[in-house]
């Protein structure tokens, strides 16, 4: 089994600094401005040649109860139960103080190893703020400075009394197979992407049928990018919740851009993504925007209408949602549309079926037999055009990838081709081979002419 630490300390003394640093990737979003972290986040932590699970958390702080401060300290508490030993971060340049003293006390209570870490400790401020940290109880600190990379082999010789021995005949049993079974097992990769207070995170939790993800009325709750992993009828998914996004011209605070680029990051990362809408404010103009990015990055789409449990209900209302998608977003025509209730649980079957199908569709590779066939009746059925008074010649088509469908057409005068004439074809193969909703590649490929080097010698 993997050892757990748990990062904790009050706010902005360098925790996911710290993360990122040992995860070896920017996952955590790091800003001066106090309280940053909201989600408790995991990461595969490597440091020399000890690997271990390393969970960020909240700043430790105190709140009303209830409060999205109380739920705050609430999920770092569960990262506390969850770990093995933990990591005490103070900021050294600081020194300590009472938040630093009362927490001590917390970390002591938890009864379990503690590693007393004095973050941002390069120069002289910073060796008398450690110093001070004796005074905590919790043994000789680790001088460090996560930003830059000083003091990792104190670490390294704090942790690796704390590790647990593997014996050589676990570890060679631990990557027998394992690329085979990485191929037929590995998680689908699922984004979960929308407008502010669309409600992602609550449908994650319910997912999860837990309170992982910090959920608010108030927009703006979730910043970083937290992924979890979800399994579902034996089926393996690494589901990533996002910030909402809002329109750029909306975007004014450093922190909500760092959310935003680390929500397109997620994005980029996903094989299948799920644009959720509010049931009452469906199709808005951010939506759009938001289905367009997905297309142009080529994953696959599932359109999820959640707060279905607050719409009255009518007659071939999920019919009119198909309609009113193939409308607004006809560069996705077919795309999956599933009514849910994250709050409720409602139609999440139907949701994580979707997802499925979508991934599927995302995938697949057409026959070279059949498109061929296509293609011959799609250019009877409706001709290139002339262009300048010249018939365009389509020669022929071939699939180049999945992932999304990727095709290349052969022809001549590529750029003369209409993009009309495009739509055509994209449809055409859409309908002809079941591709509903996902992106549809044809690059056009002009077919050399042999007799062309005579031509100009005759001229």
């Amino acid at each position: 089994m993997s050892f757990t630490i748990a990062i904790i300390g009050r706010p902005n003394v360098g925790k996911s600094t710290l993360f990122n640093r040992l995860v070896g990737q920017k996952l955590a979003l790091v800003d001066d401005e106090p309280g940053v972290t909201r989600d408790r986040r995991e990461g595969q932590a490597r440091l020399g040649d000890l690997e271990f699970t390393i969970i960020d958390t909240a700043g430790l702080d105190e709140g009303a109860k209830g409060s999205l401060t109380a739920r705050m300290q609430e999920q770092t508490e569960t990262a506390i139960e969850l770990a093995d030993a933990l990591m005490f971060v103070i900021d050294a340049r600081v020194g300590l103080t009472p938040t630093d003293r009362a927490f001590a006390d917390f970390a002591r209570r938890a009864n379990k190893p503690v590693v007393l870490v004095a973050n941002k400790a390069e120069g002289k401020h910073g060796e008398i703020g450690a110093m001070e940290s004796y005074a905590l109880g919790l043994g000789d600190p680790i001088q460090i400075s996560a930003e830059h990379g000083e003091g990792l082999g104190d670490l390294y010789d704090a942790l690796s009394p704390l590790m647990p021995e593997t014996s050589d005949d676990e570890v060679d049993e631990s990557h027998e197979g394992e690329e085979d079974e990485e191929l037929a097992q590995r998680p689908i990769r699922v984004a979960i992407v929308g407008r502010p207070n669309a409600g992602k995170s609550t449908l994650i939790n319910h997912l999860l049928g837990e309170e992982r993800l910090l959920t608010s009325p108030e927009a703006g709750t979730t910043r970083d990018s937290i992924s979890v992993e979800i399994t579902w009828q034996g089926r393996a998914f690494r589901v990533f919740d996002t910030a909402g996004l809002r329109r750029r011209s909306r975007i004014d605070e450093k922190l909500e851009k760092l959310s935003v680029a680390d929500a397109l990051r997620a994005v980029r990362f996903a094989e299948v993504v799920v644009l959720m809408m509010d049931a009452q404010n469906k199709f808005e103009e951010q939506d759009l925007r938001i289905g367009d990015l997905i297309e142009r990055e080529g994953r696959a789409i599932v359109l999820a209408v959640n707060k279905w449990d607050l719409v009255e209900r009518k007659a071939n209302q999920i019919s009119a949602l198909r309609a009113d998608a193939d409308h607004w977003l006809p560069q996705v025509k077919g795309v999956p549309v599933v009514a849910v209730s994250g709050l409720m649980g409602e139609g999440i079957d139907r949701l994580m079926t979707a997802i499925e199908e979508a991934y599927a569709v995302w995938n697949r590779r057409v026959p070279t037999s059949a498109l061929n066939r296509w293609f011959e009746q799609a250019i009877q059925a409706n001709p290139p055009p002339a262009v300048s008074g010249r018939r365009l010649k389509l020669n022929y088509i071939t699939q180049v990838k999945a992932r999304p469908p990727s095709f290349a057409l052969f022809c001549s005068r590529a750029d003369a081709i209409p993009q009309s004439y495009l739509r055509y074809l994209t449809n055409s193969l859409r309908e002809a081979f079941e591709l509903p909703g996902t992106p549809v590649r044809i690059a056009l490929r002009e077919k050399a002419n042999p007799f062309a080097h005579k031509r100009k010698r005759r001229g």
